[in-house]
């Protein structure tokens, strides 16, 4: 059965797919709690909190921490203080660079859908200078839902020109929200490996993994063919 004809559109996360934003993240919370007297979290906690959102991750965090769970929306607010344009800590994974450039020059319309608010999703594609190549840009704060609903996902693709009720197109994520919300929409997901996922990747459907960027542009073209 046919996928999709080349070149279709591609909608990518962000955190833990293009870019490892984990160490801004855990430093931004790590100073709210120390404004609490709070005890730090490890990185590698916070990296295991990281892909439901803002909220989420805050949830988690109050519930890690033993918090006061009504300081809540304060936290966040004093977070989102740092957190809006925090990119010193923050790289693009090895090859994301060079695949996005590729794709792009072969004609594929590409586009974001992340469960990361809509200020620090600009603010880290201008500061890597790739903003410019997405011709669509849904956060977690653009619509009401958020992955895995499929509802930001479609948009991004309809944004991009595919056929709202069976879009021919690829998701391409790290993680069990973005696992889920490809299956809902559906359309094929291909995994980034080396991302902030939890579970066994036996354990989340998707058509095909991959742990090295370099390898993207011809997953996405067998696709194309398939």
């Amino acid at each position: 059965m046919t996928v999709c004809m080349a070149p279709c559109p591609i909608v990518f996360d962000l955190d833990g797919t293009l870019i490892d934003s984990a160490p801004d993240i855990h430093a931004s919370v790590n100073a709210v709690l120390l404004q609490q007297d709070v005890a730090p979290l490890s990185l590698d906690r916070i990296r295991s909190f990281v892909g439901g959102g803002v909220e989420v991750l805050w949830t988690k965090i109050v519930a890690a921490t033993g918090i006061e769970p009504g300081l809540q929306r304060d936290l966040i607010a004093a977070f989102m203080a740092r957190y809006h344009d925090a990119t010193r800590l923050t790289r693009l994974f090895p090859g994301a660079f060079e695949a996005l450039g590729v794709l792009a020059d072969r004609g594929h319309p590409l586009g974001i859908c992340t469960n990361k608010p809509l200020g620090p999703t600009v603010a880290v594609l201008d500061h890597f200078g790739i903003r410019q190549l997405f011709g669509i840009v849904i956060a977690g704060d653009s619509l009401p839902q958020k992955k895995p609903d499929p509802a930001p996902l479609r948009a991004a693709l309809q944004g991009l020109g595919a056929d709202p009720d069976t879009p021919k197109a690829l998701y391409v994520g790290d993680s069990e929200f973005d696992a889920a919300c490809a299956a809902a929409v559906p359309v094929p997901f291909l995994i980034y490996s080396r991302g902030y996922r939890l579970k066994p990747l036996e354990q989340l459907p998707h058509r095909a993994a991959f742990d090295d960027f370099s390898i993207l542009p011809r997953l996405v073209e067998d696709e194309a063919m398939a």
